[in-house]
């Protein structure tokens, strides 16, 4: 590829990768960067011929296009108002400056426009995409601006440079200066290829370079609560207020929640494992509400972001979780039950009476935080020391949880008493574990609202018999309640779906889900229980090609979201002691290597000890060993000499090669000093053709004539030639009795 050629390549990919990564943000419609994309070609295309845009009028049509920048504005706002309208519009305005110049004659302050407008083209894209794709397009277009402007400064030296007179050793109209002449060519070629493979260095060295800088500087706010557009509206199922049948709709889609990192996520305990959200205790007949506001909501302030909310007895039964939450809006906080700690950095943290956590909304925001909760559940046989059918005295915080609506089927009650009798439950324990059993296995699951009327939970109980988890939840919680058993329900997030790849679950709004916490007084603590068939806890699984590569597509978004997007003081941190943690391994693993090449050493030591194990000698050994000491002196005397000859760092190449120009200039040598030795010296001002003719020697002469085609015309010698110049030399040198 020609030189000049390369250059044009390189800045239309500069030019290309800028409208890409604007394109991959969204800054751009797939039509517009399309159509783009044609410019691109047709500029190509027209590049040095007659019909590019002439210099002016490329100018005029830059100075139209502040008018329709703003007329593009305006149409865009007519259409409604949005965040976008700005983006989108400056976006339209620069791809068009980008097409003018493109098409019209460059001159070089036209290529460094073009080079600039692409350049703020990524700082745009920037500012926009979330995506791990963007740092593609960011290392493309790095690879060629770099490569642009090494071939840029390359293209202008070049037109500086003024040629010059030189006096030569051979005629210009000779064979030796043609073939020169195709040596430059090449060498320009050549430099051509060199070129991306120094940009791919340069850029290899910047971002190892930026990435220990990036990772090591400290961060000061918000752990990158970038903005990402829209949020989600409609998220319904994590409010004061929730109509049976809400979470329902919202099992409905596939649309991504969260992502959940776990510690040790291959332990057993994780296996249900579920992300809650809010718990209702107040139930009307048609719905759930949370009354919240009859009771204080705990408000907690901590700027270093670490949040006590509880205790625990053993440390080791703590499970932690990282939590990567998309924006929704919903102010909670999910986590697994029983939250001992959080930590994040959220301004504050509230925690209302029923266990709830939430904290500023973030319906256009990412957020990231993580967990520690007590996920041990208490044994069957602590549970089971609350019998039933005895009146309690409840404080009012437990009290609530019996409450019931002033008008209930009587029938929900008598199923209730008819469960409890039929499985033989003398205690509170057995009695849920009843209930949950027979909605279990005698009931039905499906995503449609089949239960009508003013009173939907009976008519899902003796009429439909189907529905989803929500009336699973709270036929029990409520059949319970009829028993004197404090229950309420709970919205929140199965597991979700794990992805081995990248150490996560992956929770969508498909894993939306509602259950049952009852409360028992013995142990003074709220007890899990799912009355859900297991097809409403479906576990979705990727396989084949299509899922394998989707979950890698996610690893490397969740490196994306962790280190890039939500990277803060804390994941500084983690990373530093991880760090330290592996660089501790690998020290403890080369004090282990040093210690047994130390054994291995010692026992070849007492090996080549001179004196057996009965004391004897060891004549052999002692052979040996003057053997390997002759071996080893003599190897360093050639190293010291190899050494002196060719230099400290010629010593380690694999082989030593002396091309065709370094013989002719030794053989060259020779005749000079043999002819000096006859009194014939060559003078500063002579070539060596004056020189070999001025001897009146016609084996000086021949071999003067070898030395130029070989050092001047990158010519070889064969067999044949260099035998007869050793031949001419002996004469000379006297060597064959020819003085």
């Amino acid at each position: 590829m020609a030189f000049n050629t390369f250059f044009r390549v390189s800045s239309y990919a500069m030019v290309a990768c800028g409208a890409l990564a604007l394109a991959v943000s969204e800054g751009l419609s797939a039509m517009l960067a399309a159509v783009f994309a044609i410019v691109i070609v047709i500029a190509w295309k027209l590049e040095g011929t007659k019909w590019q845009l002439p210099e002016r009028v490329g100018l005029v049509v830059v100075l139209l296009s502040l008018p329709l920048f703003y007329l593009d504005w305006k149409f865009l706002s007519g259409g409604g108002a949005s965040e976008k309208v700005g983006v989108s519009a400056l976006g339209h305005l620069i791809l068009f400056l980008s097409a003018v110049k493109l098409l019209q004659v460059k001159a070089d302050r036209d290529w460094v426009f073009l080079y600039l407008i692409s350049f703020f083209e990524v700082l745009l894209a920037a500012g926009l995409s979330l995506s791990p794709l963007f740092l593609l397009t960011l290392s493309l277009y790095t690879l060629s601006a770099l490569s642009t402007i090494l071939a840029f400064e390359i293209r202008k030296a070049r037109r500086s440079v003024k040629v010059a007179e030189t006096r030569l050793l051979v005629a210009p109209d000779s064979t030796l200066f043609r073939r020169l002449r195709k040596r430059s060519l090449h060498s320009r070629e050549g430099e051509a290829r060199r070129l991306p493979l120094v940009a791919f260095s340069l850029m290899l060295l910047i971002f190892g370079f930026a990435l220990p800088l990036f990772l090591v500087m400290p961060r000061t706010g918000a752990n990158a609560l970038a903005r990402t557009g829209e949020g989600r509206t409609g998220f319904v199922g994590f409010s004061d207020s929730v109509t049976l049948g809400d979470v329902g709709r919202l099992q409905q889609s596939d649309q991504l929640v969260m992502r959940v990192r776990v510690e040790d996520p291959q332990a057993d305990g994780n296996r249900k494992l579920r992300w809650r959200g809010v718990a209702l205790d107040f139930y009307n007949g048609r719905g759930w509400q949370r009354t919240g506001d009859r009771y204080a909501l705990e408000r907690l302030n901590n700027e270093r972001g670490f949040f006590q909310l509880g205790t625990t007895e053993d440390l080791q039964r703590l499970t932690t979780q990282t939590f990567y939450v998309e924006p929704i809006d919903t102010p909670v906080l999910f986590a697994a039950p029983r939250v001992v700690a959080l930590q994040g950095a959220i301004p504050y943290l509230t925690r209302d009476s029923e266990g709830a956590l939430a904290t500023r909304p973030h319906y256009q925001e990412r957020i990231s935080y993580k967990v520690y909760s007590d996920t041990e559940e208490p044994d069957e046989d602590s549970l089971r020391r609350t019998t039933t059918g005895n009146a309690r005295f409840y404080p009012a915080t437990i009290a609530r949880h019996l409450q019931l609506p002033n008008k209930i089927d009587p029938r929900i009650e008598r199923l209730a008493s008819e469960i409890i009798t039929n499985a033989g439950a003398l205690n509170q324990y057995d009695a849920a574990r009843a209930i949950e059993e027979r909605l279990q296995h005698d009931f039905g699951y499906t995503l449609e609202l089949k239960s009508k009327g003013t009173d939907p939970l009976a008519d899902f109980l003796f009429n439909v018999r189907e529905g989803h988890c929500e009336y699973f939840s709270t036929a029990m919680a409520v059949m319970l309640r009829t028993q004197g058993i404090p229950a309420r329900v709970v919205n929140g997030f199965q597991r979700g779906d794990y992805n081995e790849a990248a150490g996560i679950y992956t929770v969508t709004q498909r894993e939306a889900h509602s259950w049952v916490e009852v409360y028992f007084p013995e142990a003074n603590m709220w007890a899990t229980f799912d009355p859900t068939p297991l097809a409403g806890r479906p576990v979705s699984a990727r396989t084949g090609i299509k899922g394998w590569f989707s979950k890698y597509a996610e690893a490397l978004e969740m490196l994306w979201i962790q280190y890039v997007v939500g990277y803060d003081s804390q994941e500084q941190r983690s990373l530093a002691k991880s760090f330290s943690n592996r660089f501790s391994d690998f020290r403890s693993w080369i004090a282990s290597k040093f210690e047994s090449l130390k054994k291995t050493l010692s026992g070849w030591f007492s090996w080549m000890s001179v004196e057996n194990e009965d004391g004897s000698v060891s004549y052999t050994r002692i052979i040996l060993l003057i053997l390997f000491s002759i071996l080893a002196a003599f190897g360093l005397v050639l190293l010291i000499k190899r050494m002196r000859r060719l230099g400290f760092w010629q010593i380690f190449r694999r082989r030593q090669v002396e091309d065709e120009r370094g013989s002719a200039v030794e053989f060259y040598e020779r005749m000079i000093k043999a002819l000096a030795a006859r009194g014939l010296q060559r003078s500063s001002g002579e070539t060596p053709l004056e020189f070999a003719s001025a001897t009146g020697m016609p084996d000086a002469l021949k071999i003067t004539h070898a030395y130029n085609r070989v050092r001047f015309g990158d010519q070889k010698l064969s067999v044949n030639e260099s035998a007869q110049i050793e031949e001419w030399l002996r004469k000379m040198e006297g060597k064959d009795g020819d003085k």
